[in-house]
């Protein structure tokens, strides 16, 4: 934990726990899981040894750690949970041990946010006790849907119910056996203003017409037992009342969704660059090579520096974008979540690259720096390319409202 910055005891408390938990449980458990998924027969099938994680985090009170409100999660400020993010960065699936992992947290926070009593009855209430998976539908095939006015799929309403066409891709979660409901975003006013055309609508995943067209892979990873996969919608029925928040108000709650989730990517990814590199320090310290360690090398040592001086930096400004947040909401800190969107996921490319480096070809074939770098890379498209973050805060420090 940083000395700069106000954590509460509470936090430093849960920290402590957490750690001792990572270490104890959930990396000796690594071996185990990464068998389990790189086993043909059940890659696609839920590991057991995570559910009996999970239980075991939730006896000890590790469970829903990001939600602030206090009702539904730890009430934690987005300050507090950023260093335990990052612990559980440092191992890709553990999110998952602790309920706080993607697309399942952005979901949560909607509807315990901005949900009806029926809708957190039927979909919060076991999302936050971890017994089923969600995903979230925005990103289509057709459309740069960096630009989320973009969005064309089609979102009609027929007396009672909706009726939804269109395709969706890169919707993560969708593959998993245990995803029950999606949020999917469309047109439902075609003629309102530019931000003003979309809804957001539940849609179970058994509903007739939703079609699993095919898993996606990134830099051939398919990320079993999740995924990232094609969804086709035909015709597809779900009752009005299954409307998050009203018509024309999908663009505001997709800005409400992504702000906090935008943040919790960056603290996992500086976990994720800190274990690669204590990972490529160990080698440096243990490897000969020309008659020395890699160490005493000084491409090894300007890796070793340059690493740790990118990490600290992104830590620093995660915390801050974390405590701007906390200061003046979503909006107010647009600015700092932007930018260590920008940020964080290059950092985290340019370090495991360095790890990957360090450990030779066996860095290639090392399975935490393959999925670390995989999943840093995606991170400078997923939630808005690096290049609309640039340009929105560009433009805000170009019109003088921020500098």
């Amino acid at each position: 934990m940083s000395p700069l910055f106000p954590f509460s005891d509470r936090a430093r408390a849960l920290d402590a726990q957490l750690a001792a938990f990572m270490a104890e449980r959930v990396l000796p458990a690594e071996a185990e899981v990464q068998a389990w998924h790189d086993d043909p027969a059940t890659r696609w099938t839920v590991c057991p040894r995570i559910e009996v994680l999970k239980s075991e985090a939730k006896a000890a009170g590790l469970w829903n750690l990001f939600l602030p409100d206090a009702k539904h999660g730890a009430g934690l400020s987005n300050l507090d949970y950023a260093p335990l993010a990052e612990r559980m960065g440092r191992v890709p699936w553990s999110p998952e041990v602790f309920n706080c992992n993607a697309p399942d947290t952005g979901n949560m926070e909607v509807l315990a946010h901005f949900g009806n009593s029926d809708q957190k009855a039927a979909w919060l209430a076991p999302l936050l006790a971890g017994e089923i998976r969600s995903a979230f539908a925005m990103t289509e095939p057709e459309v740069a849907s960096s630009d989320a006015t973009n969005i064309a799929f089609s979102i009609q309403r027929e007396g009672d119910e909706y009726v939804l066409n269109g395709r969706k891709w890169w919707i993560t979660g969708a593959g998993d056996p245990r995803c029950r409901i999606l949020i999917v975003m469309g047109v439902s006013t075609p003629d309102a203003e530019a931000h003003g055309r979309h809804a957001m609508v539940l849609v179970p995943m058994a509903t007739p017409g939703v079609r699993v067209v095919r898993p996606l892979q990134a830099l051939g990873h398919d990320d079993a037992p999740g995924g990232h996969v094609e969804l086709e919608f035909t015709n597809v029925r779900v009752p009005a009342s299954n409307l998050i928040g009203g018509e024309g108000q999908g663009f505001s709650l997709a800005q409400a969704r992504l702000g906090p989730g935008r943040i919790h990517h960056c603290m996992r990814l500086i976990g994720m660059a800190q274990r690669a590199l204590e990972m490529m320090v160990a080698r440096a310290q243990t490897r000969i090579a020309f008659g020395k360690p890699l160490g005493a090398q000084g491409m090894a040592q300007e890796a070793i520096a340059l690493s740790r001086c990118e990490i600290e930096q992104a830590r620093l400004l995660t915390l801050n974008a974390a405590a701007k947040l906390d200061a003046v909401g979503n909006k107010g800190a647009k600015d700092e979540i932007g930018m260590i969107k920008i940020v964080a996921p290059r950092m985290a490319c340019a370090v495991v690259d360095r790890a990957i480096q360090i450990h030779g070809a066996g860095g290639l074939a090392d399975p935490f720096l393959s999925a670390a770098y995989t999943g840093a890379r995606c991170l400078r498209l997923a939630d808005g390319p690096d290049e609309v973050h640039l340009a929105s805060l560009a433009k805000g420090m170009l019109k003088g409202h921020r500098a």
